[in-house]
């Protein structure tokens, strides 16, 4: 760890004390991931854990029968859910349940509404699975709960000290089009000694996600800081991410410039077509999510 790092771990630590009502995921979240994780774990043992919980039971039926996924005919059976979504999908509708409710807090200041963040949230997940499927990188799951993950630490923030949020928020100069003409990451370091990717990180590493999503929060602004072998998931949410602020979905207040850097995407593979691909199919496929997850 760096000095600089040690100098922040004191505020990252006392911000998650601080909200620890969401740096705890809820007990059925903590044993799908334990479960999913385990290779030796069966559709029928999901199954079990799943049918304790009505309320998520219904939720993985409404995923499983949404335009989304595009499956046939309705299904009414959690056993065959499970089975046809794969234990990934599952866990992730589990953890996509948890975060839903984290996004809550209305409206901050007239520039900031935890719904608009949600949506982005959410418009990202679509845009990074759509991404990952261009690439055939085979990780769909992953990418869409990544994109849906990356901002995680700007709810850090809000539940942590609102008032600091908002002094980050004024400071913006933002413009009559909603693009900020000062860089969040800077005034988020001046004003909690800290950014939103280092609360997401140190969020994720309480929560005991994979290591691939504390890079994501963490790096999403910067993937190529990290090692070639760990960027792909921050590298696909990056691009994600400035589509949705070009698209103008939900919040883009950490986003000046919708330029995607052209090295991110000759590291990707990403064509010019891939990319105008997934712009093209992005509106329509952020619907079909929304109402899957509303």
């Amino acid at each position: 760890m760096t000095a600089s790092a040690a100098d922040r771990r004191p505020v990252l630590d006392e911000a998650l004390q601080g909200i620890s009502h969401i740096a705890t995921l809820p007990e059925t979240t903590l044993k799908i991931i334990e479960l999913v994780e385990d290779p030796s774990s069966t559709a029928q043992d999901l199954h079990q854990v799943v049918s304790f919980d009505p309320a998520l039971s219904t939720r993985i039926l409404k995923v499983v029968n949404s335009a989304f996924y595009g499956l046939p005919g309705q299904i009414g059976s959690i056993n065959r859910a499970i089975v046809l979504l794969g234990l990934n999908a599952v866990k992730n509708i589990a953890i996509a349940a948890s975060l839903a409710k984290l996004f809550r807090g209305g409206e901050l200041c007239p520039q900031f509404n935890a719904k608009d963040l949600w949506r982005h949230s959410v418009a990202a997940a679509v845009a990074s699975k759509m991404i990952a499927d261009n690439l055939r990188l085979g990780l769909p799951d992953e990418a869409f709960l990544a994109g849906l993950l990356h901002d995680i630490g700007i709810v850090v923030e809000m539940q942590f000290d609102r008032q600091k949020l908002i002094d980050v928020i004024n400071s913006l100069n933002i413009d009559a089009e909603g693009v900020p003409q000062e860089d969040m990451l800077a005034a988020e370091e001046r004003i909690f000694g800290a950014t939103h990717q280092e609360f997401g990180q140190a969020l994720c590493e309480k929560w005991k996600f994979p290591q691939a999503f504390r890079f994501v929060t963490g790096r999403h602004h910067d993937p190529l800081s990290l090692g070639e072998e760990h960027r792909t998931l921050a590298s696909v949410v990056y691009v994600a991410d400035r589509l949705c602020a070009e698209l103008s979905i939900g919040f883009r207040l950490d986003i000046r410039s919708t330029d995607i850097d052209p090295a991110v995407t000759e590291d990707l593979g990403l064509t010019a077509a891939m990319i105008d691909d997934v712009r093209a199919g992005l509106p329509a496929k952020i619907e079909e999510a929304e109402a899957m997850l509303g």
